[in-house]
């Protein structure tokens, strides 16, 4: 394995804060990173400061990995969120007004979210959705009406929420809530203070504890797919995960889920018994009957399907609660034990409801000229299977009308504590020609925009990981027919870094092509992508944006993108990775 001693002696830690840009500031000469410290007072209450003091909330890498040695019992979790939510002026009662729709699952709980909203919105209803993460700019996480909160509005309530707790944290030993408990609490205030009709709320993390879970009477709640993820968190098995999935069942609440495998689903059953609700599984997707033509979905991919399913059932509980007359609608089923819920016939406006539904970073495509992109923010070994499949048929298609060479991108980063080169191997079958690595940072500059700040990951941890993902693709990829495979020593000896201005600029594989491609890793992804596109890309080659300089050497091993009649590039494997793209490659969802 390359070894990251390797690149980091290359430049000093001032450069490697620089390379960092957007994750680390300086104080007086001294790093910030503690959550708990007083927000600045600025004579300006923008946007942007909002957005940095929210980020103030942010633990620092090594504090970070201290708390998680550290984790105090779960159970206090939702004490310490009902606290919070008091000290900002909310109470819990009040979070009852909000005609809530909670959803978990390891995969396609978003998708799900997004299906559901649209389709109540469809109807002329006033709705909020909070979801995590956000892909550009933090207030995707908070939307009206589908759109993003105004930066008006966000700045306006942030200082609100901000300001209470601010001002009775001395009374409660200088604690403030974390980035995301504290995003939480000011969904929850925003929501009631535009007075939406309901709120669909996307768990964060796992559910019997997650900040979301405060939530005491949802109108109906529901789980999508499971999986294996945060197990450091959930638990190390998927039936651990399913009982923490299964903790945002409410008594008398009405729940629903997707076919899962036997063992969660018998861990769901269980905690819907003691918890006192009905479960449901939802049917497959052609259960449903449709007069005329297909029942057509605004999100790609045969995995979709499933979810769009849930959010089928999961409006169509809360419409029977609010007891909107539909003649399209059946009588309401009363609830009892674990049913297997059956497919009906969709309204006309829910139909329009899963056409219309939008949601960037999943399955989305963008077509640059010559150039199709592929993002998808897959970041489990199922997500990651169904993204693969969705991509090759996507591609395929497109390539059917290319009329000439077509090359394959891949553009990956992981973070956490995934499995990547599970998720790689997955993706190896599909032929790629290049496989680019780098980390989660937009740019190699030190002025960053503040709602891509993270300081919860190390610039050490994110190369070492990049270089580790690289090594990992070239062992799954092996050396080409009647080649031997060096080892790995011999291979980390042939791995060479180009530097330029003591910046790493890139990784390169010095071998014979081998059947997965060649490999590089880059510091940043606007200068992956600057190499990718080879100013084919006519919103990278804008005038005035900056160029990233690469040896000779790195532009040599370009010509078959130069050459190409398309190319296609499949970015994935991690939101954050998809969303720093989205910043350079549509540049209005920054504005």
């Amino acid at each position: 394995m390359v070894r990251f001693s390797r690149v980091w002696r290359h430049y000093s830690v001032f450069t490697a804060l620089q390379l960092q840009g957007s994750w680390l500031n300086f104080t007086q000469g001294s790093l910030r990173y503690s959550s708990t410290k007083a927000a600045p007072h600025f004579t300006r209450m923008e946007y942007q400061d909002a957005v940095c003091t929210l980020n103030t909330l942010q633990t620092n890498a090594s504090v970070l990995e201290q708390v998680r040695r550290e984790r105090g019992p779960q159970e206090l979790q939702l004490q310490a969120m009902k606290g919070f939510l008091e000290r900002a002026g909310l109470t819990v009662e009040e979070l009852d007004h909000l005609n809530i729709i909670h959803v978990t699952g390891t995969k396609g709980k978003g998708s799900t979210c997004a299906f559901t909203e649209q389709i109540l919105r469809s109807y002329g209803f006033r709705t909020g959705f909070y979801s995590s993460p956000h892909l550009v700019q933090v207030r995707e996480r908070i939307r009206i009406n589908g759109q993003p909160i105004s930066k008006d509005l966000f700045t306006k309530y942030f200082w609100q929420v901000y300001g209470r707790l601010d001002e009775t944290k001395d009374c409660h030993g200088g604690s403030m809530p974390a980035y995301f408990r504290f995003l939480t609490i000011l969904a929850f205030h925003i929501f009631l203070q535009e007075k939406v009709d309901l709120a669909v709320i996307e768990v964060g993390i796992g559910g019997a504890y997650d900040c979301t879970n405060i939530i005491r009477r949802p109108w109906v709640c529901g789980i999508s797919s499971l999986g294996i993820d945060h197990t450091s968190i959930l638990g190390d098995t998927i039936e651990k995960i399913a009982w923490q999935k299964g903790g945002i069942f409410k008594p008398g609440a009405p729940a629903f889920t997707v076919k899962q495998q036997e063992g969660p689903m018998m861990v769901l059953r269980e905690r819907a018994e003691e918890i006192g609700c009905s479960l449901s599984v939802c049917p497959e997707l052609g259960d449903y009957t449709v007069e005329e033509g297909v029942l057509r979905l605004g999100l790609a991919g045969d995995h979709q399907r499933i979810n769009a399913s849930l959010a089928l059932q999961l409006s169509h509980s809360w419409l029977q609660r609010r007891c909107l007359p539909d003649k399209h609608l059946p009588a309401a089923a009363e609830y009892s034990g674990v049913s297997q819920a059956e497919g009906f016939k969709p309204s006309p406006v829910m139909l329009k409801g899963l056409a219309d539904t939008e949601w960037p970073g999943r399955t989305q495509t963008l077509r640059r000229g010559p150039i199709t992109y592929f993002l998808d923010g897959a970041h489990t070994t199922g997500s990651m299977l169904a993204c693969a499949q969705w991509f090759n048929e996507a591609a395929a298609q497109r390539e059917q009308m290319a009329g000439g060479p077509v090359v394959r991108v891949l553009l990956f980063n992981a973070t956490g504590e995934r499995d990547t080169a599970a998720m790689l191997k997955l993706l190896v079958p599909y032929h790629f020609d290049f496989a680019v690595f780098c980390p989660n940072i937009t740019e190699t500059i030190a002025v960053c925009n503040a709602d891509q700040q993270n300081f919860n990951v190390s610039v050490e941890n994110m190369l070492t990981r990049c270089l580790d993902n690289q090594q990992s693709w070239r062992l799954l990829t092996g050396p080409r027919e009647g080649q031997t495979r060096p080892d790995v020593g011999e291979e980390a000896d042939e791995t060479e870094l180009l530097i330029s201005g003591r910046l790493p600029l890139v990784a390169e594989q010095q071998h014979r092509r081998r059947p997965g491609g060649d490999t590089l890793v880059f510091p940043c992804i606007l200068s992956a992508l600057q190499w990718i596109t080879q100013a084919r890309d006519p919103v990278l080659a804008l005038p005035g944006k900056r160029v990233i300089p690469v040896k000779p050497s790195v532009a040599a091993k370009a010509s078959p993108l130069r050459e190409a009649t398309e190319i296609h590039v499949l970015i994935s494997g991690s939101l954050h990775l998809v969303g720093g793209a989205l910043k350079h490659l549509d540049p209005a969802s920054a504005s």
